[in-house]
């Protein structure tokens, strides 16, 4: 029932996204406007707090449900923070604190707040404390697509919580892993789309490019990158359900690495495919690429994931691994 639940909330978030997005709206995001078209086409459908239990005012659902949504809003280029929002709000209701119908958005404490000048409050996260803050005066910055990335010492909380054992104390580092890995595999999506179909337009020598057995090569291996970066994050999704987020550390840290990767082959390719023309400011691939840059080191790297996987294999021993990897029981 989830996986159609899935299906029909990322079917109208397309739609939505579709009517009130593309390459102009994130031209205006990256200047500093405030999407309010979008926003105001997806509040309708009331995604922020999808993943908010029932009995707090929300949807209910779970990470697997909501996933093909965050991967749809990656396609799109996630021009607005509806996924820091689904996080946050999660969050905030985990830790037993009322949630606020509005713009949220989560971070790490000390660390940069994604879409902060623009929120209406703020969850800060320190280990299993969470403390939800109205939005102060941020000190703008942004990240390497020009996407908000603001810095701000908060004042006094307006509420504070614990989250339970199964969320973790690194919640705040695996929700954003999930979100930018969930995003990367939609960007990617889209990506490829633009690539396969300037390939079989563009023509060179009275034929398109995409005849070219090299363009073709290039463009199956794009392909294998993109499905490989869904489907790490969809299990990580389907984990997070299963085993509680802490539980799904290595699905989580698994998906960083393969979206990761996926971004950097995709993301070369597709400028390879479209050469000049992708770099122009009224094209759409630099948008989507410049994200996939960015949401790379976002939520760790892939260094960082593959060390600290690397380290809790090592710790388990060798005579664990093939076990560990067939039969997962959440011991990473």
């Amino acid at each position: 029932m989830s996986v159609d639940i899935g299906a029909e909330l990322a079917t109208q978030l397309d739609r939505a996204l579709a009517d009130a997005t593309g390459a102009a709206t994130l031209r205006a995001v990256e200047r500093g406007e405030w999407p309010a078209a979008a926003w105001e086409a997806v509040a309708e459908l009331g995604l922020g707090l999808a993943l908010v239990p029932e009995a707090a005012g929300g949807a209910g659902l779970g990470f697997e449900a909501v996933a093909p949504a965050l991967i749809t809003l990656g396609r799109h280029g996630a021009p607005l923070p509806l996924g820091e929002t689904m996080v946050a709000s999660a969050l905030l209701a985990a830790a037993g604190i009322e949630v606020p119908v509005c713009v949220i958005t989560l971070a790490a404490a000390g660390t940069a707040v994604p879409w902060g000048r623009h929120a209406n409050h703020v969850a800060v996260l320190d280990g299993a404390a969470v403390a939800l803050h109205v939005a102060p005066t941020w000190q703008q910055g942004t990240n390497l697509a020009n996407e908000p990335r603001d810095r701000a010492t908060p004042g006094a909380p307006l509420a504070t919580g614990t989250l339970p054992n199964a969320w973790g104390t690194e919640a705040a580092l695996l929700c954003t892993a999930l979100l930018r890995a969930c995003q990367t595999a939609g960007a990617l999506d889209t990506a490829l789309r633009l690539a396969v179909d300037y390939a079989n337009t563009r023509k060179q020598f009275g034929r398109p490019i995409g005849r070219f057995q090299a363009i073709q090569q290039q463009l199956a291996l794009f392909a294998e990158e993109t499905a490989a970066a869904t489907v790490a994050a969809l299990s990580a999704a389907r984990a997070a359900d299963r085993h509680g987020l802490a539980g799904a550390a290595f699905e989580i840290g698994c998906a960083k690495i393969t979206t990761g990767e996926a971004a950097t082959r995709g993301a070369a390719i597709a400028h390879q495919v479209l050469a000049a023309i992708g770099i122009t400011e009224e094209h759409a691939l630099h948008h989507l690429t410049r994200r996939l840059w960015a949401w790379r080191e976002e939520g760790g790297t892939e260094r960082f994931w593959s060390a600290r996987i690397g380290a809790a294999v090592l710790a388990r021993g060798g005579a664990a691994l093939w076990p560990d990897l067939t039969a997962r029981d959440g011991v990473f």
